[in-house]
């Protein structure tokens, strides 16, 4: 039974194309620039460069303060507008984090989860203890000159 037959069963209708959210795959290029090759040619290469750019200081970033991975997401995203491979990568991204957020909601994934982060919490707090304990707080200002 389809989605449409199924939803028009119960009086609501659905369009089946609105939730797929796919697009098709190619470039998204004005038509005027995809009708001459030699523009065609010179606007890829300048979404490549634009987006290599974007890549790059996200990459920067991931070592520097700043949102790495959010920024070289933003550079795929902006390949994607252009390259095949790009959006191919997009869509496996966003499929992959769609299964982890849903895994993630899981009761049994959230219960285990806060129970190992209330268990790494007892031991960090247990060592910032013992070392509290062992050699005292000493603050900076009142180290003494050696």
């Amino acid at each position: 039974m389809s989605g449409e037959v199924a939803a028009a069963a119960h009086g609501v209708t659905v369009d089946e194309s609105e939730d797929r959210e796919e697009r098709a795959l190619g470039s998204r290029a004005p038509e005027f620039v995809k009708a001459r090759r030699a523009l065609h040619l010179s606007w890829q290469v300048g979404v490549f460069i634009v987006g290599l750019a974007v890549v790059a200081a996200g990459a920067a970033m991931l070592v520097l303060p700043g949102p790495g991975w959010v920024v070289i997401f933003g550079g795929m995203a902006i390949w994607a507008t252009e390259f095949v491979w790009a959006q191919l990568v997009l869509r496996w991204t966003k499929r992959k984090v769609t299964e982890a957020a849903q895994r993630a909601l899981d009761p049994k994934v959230r219960r285990r989860n806060i129970i190992l982060t209330s268990i790494g919490v007892v031991i960090a707090a247990g060592l910032a203890g013992a070392y509290l304990w062992k050699f005292g707080l000493v603050m900076p200002w009142k180290i003494e000159d050696q």
